[in-house]
């Protein structure tokens, strides 16, 4: 019925129908890592979305054939609707992200430094930022200290354009980048894109969530190696904007360190 892919990555996202029934149908490419990540989210986390028809439901899935078919869940994207300002629908967002992050938590003894290792790998291939940033950075990274860090499940990609919005109620897609990692993870795209245009959703997102998070050291770490990852990312497949908009975040990630 509809192709709803964003032809930036390999992963199609197909709408389909059999009878009076609709489906979104998910395939990965042959480079694709995304797949395995968003079959084991839906095995694993989210029920207590799926109960309450915040999330779609799985109903057939491979991670060898890197392939899912899901309900087709109702609505438009929070991003392109009215709703992208409202406060309120931040909110739900912030009480549905504490559902997902509030399931379980443990302790990752290698999560920092392989963040790190992620960050500074980055640093070494193809990308526009200045070669003087770049040895600050590898100074900053490798002064940073490797510790435990408490992991809990995180989206991933935490922001309007993986929102639904439907008769005003707020559901989740796309959890391609669904995995194990500290809960501040999950604020970094809003703090870079919609709380800094709009401090209003982001008092009302916390007031949904119930906490903030980014008290923990690991956030400012995790700011520079996001602002890193954006930047190299948006070169990688030439879109200028958003590549732009990662190394504004590096500037504003190392003015809050």
């Amino acid at each position: 019925m509809r192709d709803h892919s964003w032809g930036i990555v390999e992963t199609t996202v197909l709408e389909m129908t059999r009878g009076a029934d609709r489906y979104i149908v998910k395939a990965g490419g042959a480079r694709d890592h995304h797949m395995a990540r968003e079959i084991r989210a839906h095995r694993e986390w989210l029920s207590s979305w799926t109960s309450r028809g915040r999330a779609a439901t799985m109903l057939h899935a491979s991670t060898t054939a890197k392939l899912l078919v899901t309900t087709y869940l109702p609505g438009v994207l929070l991003l392109d609707s009215e709703h992208a300002t409202d406060p309120a629908a931040f909110r739900q967002a912030g009480e549905l992200l504490a559902v997902l992050h509030g399931q379980t938590a443990t302790v990752d003894e290698g999560y920092e430094q392989r963040e790190n290792g992620k960050s500074l790998t980055l640093l070494d291939g193809r990308h526009r930022i200045a070669p003087s940033m770049v040895e600050r950075l590898r100074t900053l990274i490798r002064s940073w200290p490797a510790h435990p860090a408490t992991v809990v499940p995180t989206h991933g990609d935490w922001q309007p354009r993986n929102w639904l919005v439907h008769d005003g109620v707020v559901s989740v897609i796309d959890f391609g980048r669904a995995a194990l990692r500290p809960a501040y993870t999950d604020f970094g795209r809003l703090v870079a894109q919609d709380f800094r245009d709009d401090p209003r959703l982001e008092r009302a997102f916390l007031e949904g969530y119930g906490a903030d998070p980014r008290a923990d050291d690991g956030w400012r770490r995790s700011r520079v190696r996001e602002a890193i990852g954006t930047a190299c990312w948006a070169y990688d497949k030439g879109i200028e904007d958003f590549e732009a908009q990662g190394h504004r975040m590096i500037d504003e990630a190392l003015t809050a360190v």
